[in-house]
C-alpha cells in the first residue's frame, strides 16, 4: 500500500486513548508515520484529528485552533480526577442551586482566565507527565496557565443537580477544571461528565467518522490541515522557490497579516507553510512539496 499523506477527522469513542486511535490508524492505513492533534481523555468522545505521512508535520496548526465541547457539570460531588471516572472525595449539599445561579457563576469564567492543570493531564513536570505521577499516588505543584474561554453557555440537563455546558475555548483549556471551578464558585463542588468535543476550529463532528469506518476515502488532502488559516496561491516560478525552502520577501509571496500562511500551487495542493521572519521576509516552517 502506498504511503498516504493527509488528514482524517475521527469521532473518538469513549474508552479509547488518543494513542489507541493513532495505533489503530497505523494498521488501517498500513504506515507508521501517524500522529494526532489535540489529545482527548479516554472517557471523552468526539473530534480527534489524525495526520498521515507528511501531514503529521502540520498537526501543530490545527492543534492550536479553538475547541468546542459539550458536557455535563454535576453539582454536589468532587472527585479525584474532576470527572466521573474518579473517586468521590467531597460531597456538598447543593440542591437549592438554580439554573440562573449556575449561569451567573459560569459567566465569571468567560474571557482570559488562569487554570491549574489537573493531576490527570499529560502536562510534564520535572520530565514526567502528571497522569503518571497521579497513578503513582503523587501530587505536585503545578503552575497556573493562561487560557481563553470564548463562550460558555449553560442549559438544564435531565438529571437534578446536573447542567449541560457548551464551551468554546482556546487550545489547552481543561473543561473538567471549568466544571470544578464553577462548583467552587457556587460555594460547593462539582465534577464533569460525558465530555464530547464537537469541533476543532472548522473541523466539526458532523464530518467525523468512527475508527471502524476509516479508510482511504476518508482522507483529506494535506492542504485541509491548514483549514482556518490564510491561504496563498502562487504561480509556478514562486512554487519552485518554495519547493526548495527559500526565504522570500513578503511581497513576493503576497503575504499580508501576521501569518502563518498555507501556500498552495495553482491546483490547490499544499506546498508549504510560511511564517513571518524579519525585515519584511517570510520563511518556511514546513515544506510539504518535494519531501
Amino acid at each position: 500500500m502506498p504511503v498516504i499523506d493527509g488528514l482524517v477527522v475521527v469521532d473518538k469513542a469513549a474508552g479509547w486513548t488518543s494513542h489507541d486511535v493513532v495505533a489503530k490508524c497505523r494498521g488501517i492505513f498500513g504506515q507508521k508515520r501517524v500522529g494526532h492533534a489535540g489529545t482527548l481523555d479516554p472517557g471523552a468522545t468526539g473530534v480527534l484529528l489524525v495526520g498521515l505521512g507528511r501531514a503529521t508535520r502540520l498537526l501543530r496548526y490545527p492543534g492550536a485552533l479553538p475547541k468546542s465541547y459539550v458536557g455535563e457539570v454535576v453539582l454536589g460531588t468532587e472527585t479525584t480526577t474532576l470527572d466521573d471516572e474518579g473517586e468521590v472525595v467531597r460531597a456538598h449539599e447543593m440542591g437549592d442551586v438554580t439554573l440562573d445561579d449556575v449561569r451567573e457563576a459560569a459567566a465569571r469564567f468567560v474571557g482570559d482566565i488562569e487554570q491549574v492543570p489537573p493531576m490527570v493531564s499529560a502536562v510534564k513536570v520535572g520530565g514526567r507527565r502528571l497522569h503518571q505521577l497521579a497513578r503513582a499516588g503523587e501530587e505536585v505543584e503545578r503552575e497556573a496557565r493562561l487560557v481563553t474561554v470564548y463562550a460558555l453557555d449553560v442549559e438544564p440537563a435531565a438529571r437534578a443537580g446536573t447542567f449541560t455546558l457548551h464551551v468554546r475555548c482556546s487550545a489547552g483549556t481543561y473543561v473538567r477544571v471549568l466544571a470544578a471551578d464553577i462548583g467552587h464558585a457556587l460555594g460547593g463542588g462539582a465534577h464533569l461528565r460525558g465530555l464530547r468535543r464537537t469541533a476543532i476550529g472548522k473541523f466539526s463532528v458532523d464530518e467525523a467518522a468512527p475508527v471502524e469506518a476509516l479508510g482511504p476515502e476518508r482522507v483529506l488532502a494535506p492542504a485541509e490541515a491548514m483549514r482556518g488559516y490564510a491561504r496563498i496561491a502562487v504561480d509556478e516560478d514562486v512554487a519552485d522557490e518554495i519547493r526548495h525552502g527559500k526565504v522570500l520577501g513578503a511581497g513576493v509571496l503576497g503575504a499580508e497579516g501576521d501569518g502563518p500562511w498555507a501556500v498552495v500551487d495553482d491546483g490547490g495542493a499544499l506546498l508549504a507553510v510560511y511564517e513571518a521572519y524579519e525585515d519584511a521576509l517570510v520563511k518556511p516552517s514546513v515544506v510539504i512539496a518535494g519531501q
